[in-house]
């Protein structure tokens, strides 16, 4: 209990208020952000329960202690999902005690790979700040890395990059931007090229010359794999066949951006976050598919539930959080700032949040300023 976590409650205060106020004023049901109070304490106290776990096993909760968990937990959903997949029996295991999209997940054309309770984007804007977290840990320097290490680092990016693209292209916005921040430190350091820089470089390649024989034979010999794969990157092997960028669910992205018709929507929105039909018996206005106006767009989404000003108070409140982490991990502001980037992209395209990630780098230690310090884990 700090300033910063009472801060935080009461920004999260506020987006509940201001949803509450759009679900009474425009008398609706839908209390999907009018609870983002609730939602947010459950995120804390979560991560504060892992957090003291960790703290207790090594006598220390590092930042980067915590973002090698982050990133086994990932690797691990990733390789179930396989699993999931190619076993009928493990599949009906965890589909009868694990609560799924099924509808969702089954109705498409190319059935969506799901994890423990990992799916679709939700899924997807995890592993994308990860992929984010994995590329920062290999380059940032004044941090001792062995060999194994970059091996590591290396293959966790490939199987949350492969892999989550199958369960969620929306893992492809981690890539672009963890190969984006690779380019840039290599760029300004090129005449003077740092040492985990290169050796980044160095094992990125050992480690993709080994993995994709393993991957193109996997396509080419496995009828699921080789459908997952090309759903995954389909906007590749559309550039590759075709000689144009062609993604089946950009195109009806681009179909969902529909804009508010009336000044009180824009305001406070309509106190619609889902679709009306499965939530209020009552609504009589136009039939849509999906949610609520047919987008899944998560800045429309947003609007259309609590309006541009509940949309600038769930805005604010994410900064914040990240602003947070950096006052307390200043060593890591770009990492932050990278998590941050990864959040309000993901909007453009859906609209869940990575605020849950932020919550755990809170309730990790603050004495370490970083985490550089290594813990006998590291050293071994």
């Amino acid at each position: 209990m700090n300033r910063n976590f009472l801060m935080l409650v009461i920004f999260a205060s506020i987006v509940s208020l201001i949803g509450v106020f759009s679900v009474v004023y425009n008398n609706t049901p839908d209390y999907a952000y009018a609870t983002y109070l609730i939602s947010m304490l459950v995120w804390v106290g979560a991560a504060y329960t892992v957090c003291s776990t960790i703290r207790l096993t090594y006598g220390d909760c590092t930042l980067r202690l915590l973002c090698h968990y982050l990133i086994a937990v990932c690797v691990i959903q990733c390789l179930l999902a396989i699993y999931i997949d190619l076993s009928l029996p493990f599949k009906h295991l965890v589909d009868t005690y694990i609560e799924q999209d099924q509808l969702f997940l089954n109705a498409k054309q190319v059935k969506r790979l799901y994890g423990i309770g990992a799916s679709l984007d939700v899924a997807g804007s995890r592993f994308a700040a990860v992929l984010v977290m994995i590329m920062y840990l290999m380059t940032k320097p004044r941090e001792s890395k062995r060999w194994y290490h970059y091996v590591l680092y290396v293959l966790a990016f490939i199987i949350i990059g492969v892999i989550g693209n199958m369960i969620s292209r929306t893992t492809l916005i981690g890539i672009a931007i963890a190969f984006g921040y690779l380019m840039w430190t290599t760029f300004i350091h090129l005449r003077n090229l740092k040492a985990n820089n290169l050796r980044a470089w160095r094992w990125l390649i050992v480690v993709l010359i080994v993995c994709l024989p393993v991957i193109v034979y996997s396509y080419q010999t496995n009828s699921r794999i080789h459908k997952n794969i090309r759903f995954g990157f389909e906007g590749f092997f559309s550039l590759a066949e075709k000689g144009r960028w062609e993604v089946s669910s950009n195109d009806r992205l681009k179909n969902m951006y529909v804009y508010p018709q009336a000044l009180k929507t824009w305001l406070i929105g309509d106190g619609y976050f889902a679709n009306p039909k499965s939530t209020d018996p009552n609504y009589i206005g136009t039939n849509s598919e999906g949610f609520y106006m047919s987008t899944d767009v998560g800045y429309l989404r947003f609007i259309f539930y609590f309006g541009v000003i509940g949309l600038m108070g769930i805005s604010f409140f994410i900064i914040k959080s990240g602003d947070y982490c950096i006052g307390i991990f200043p060593d890591y502001k770009l990492l932050f700032l990278m998590l941050l980037a990864v959040n309000f992209i993901v909007w453009f395209k859906v609209s869940t949040d990575i605020f849950l990630v932020f919550a755990l780098i809170l309730c990790a230690s603050q004495k370490t300023m970083g985490g550089d310090k290594e813990l006998p884990y590291e050293r071994s």
